[in-house]
């Protein structure tokens, strides 16, 4: 029987992600994310919601690269929404710490790679254009600091 742990999965992800599998990325990454959809916030304590929230934030993030790869870009897009809100509306830090260490396990990279060649290279429509670009400079603030 496979792993369902949602960790296992959000690796699986970015695994295939680096392999240019994108289909399978999406899949790993939506495994994940239903795996985590299973845990009430309000039942867990601190440490384990702060590890679901930068499983899900790594997960979001493989799946917006996926999806901007298979030029799915609503999708993109509206994961882009959860990132951006969920991630800065709680405004404690915990986002950026994410990104860090994204970023110090090679790990940023790829869906910084992604969000660039995205931004250069397609005719987006304004919304998708501007979610993604705040969170490209987002990566790219990131990547500076370290």
């Amino acid at each position: 029987m496979a792993d369902r742990r949602p960790e296992k999965s959000c690796e699986q992800a970015c695994e295939s992600l680096k392999q240019q599998d994108y289909e399978v990325a999406v899949k790993h990454c939506t495994e994940a994310l239903l795996s985590l959809s299973q845990y009430p916030p309000a039942h867990l304590p601190e440490a384990c919601q702060a590890e679901i929230d930068r499983i899900k934030i790594e997960t979001l993030l493989y799946r917006i690269a996926s999806f901007l790869q298979l030029k799915k870009y609503g999708q993109a897009d509206e994961d882009c929404r959860h990132v951006l809100g969920e991630g800065l509306a709680k405004g404690d830090g915990s986002f950026r710490a994410v990104l860090c260490c994204m970023h110090l396990k090679g790990k940023l990279q790829i869906v910084s790679n992604v969000l660039s060649k995205s931004l250069m290279g397609e005719s987006l429509n304004g919304m998708v254009t501007k979610d993604l670009t705040r969170l490209k400079t987002l990566l790219a603030e990131t990547e500076v600091m370290m």
